[in-house]
């Protein structure tokens, strides 16, 4: 065999593998869909059985109830100037935290693709193991 016909076979080979792989995707995008159909069905049947229970609403109505006195109770505390500082601190470290991890998925992404490797030992000594994570959304459709 001369290297055209390797290089031939290898990109048929390829594009097999890959038309695989894309009706596997969208196989499992039809069977997602109608779980989610299905699911969504079941969860309307399993609500309907609550709101036709007498005892089920009185119990609801209670907890509402209860609910609202202690939403108001948190409230008054949350107008403490202490509870608010440590609410905003919270929602600070929140947000850093956030912004933290948005970051180290960007320097791991370029790690693994500079050094190879899906590993990496932190300053407490611990190995971590790198996962990246896909995720399939809808596109959004351009209006004409």
């Amino acid at each position: 065999m001369n290297d055209h016909t390797d290089t031939t076979q290898q990109e048929s080979t390829s594009t097999d593998v890959l038309l695989n792989l894309e009706s596997m995707i969208k196989q499992t995008i039809s069977t997602l869909e109608l779980n989610k159909t299905e699911l969504h069905k079941r969860k309307e049947m399993l609500n309907d059985l609550f709101v036709n229970d007498a005892t089920y609403q009185e119990h609801d109505k209670a907890a509402k109830e209860a609910a609202k006195i202690r939403n108001k109770t948190r409230s008054e505390l949350m107008k403490q100037p202490a509870a608010f500082d440590i609410h905003q601190k919270c929602k600070e470290l929140s947000t850093e935290i956030k912004e933290l991890q948005l970051g180290m998925s960007d320097y791991l992404r370029e790690y693994m693709r500079m050094s190879g490797q899906n590993e990496i030992e932190g300053e407490d000594g611990e190995v971590r193991e790198i996962i990246q994570v896909a995720k399939l959304v809808k596109k959004a459709k351009k209006f004409k």
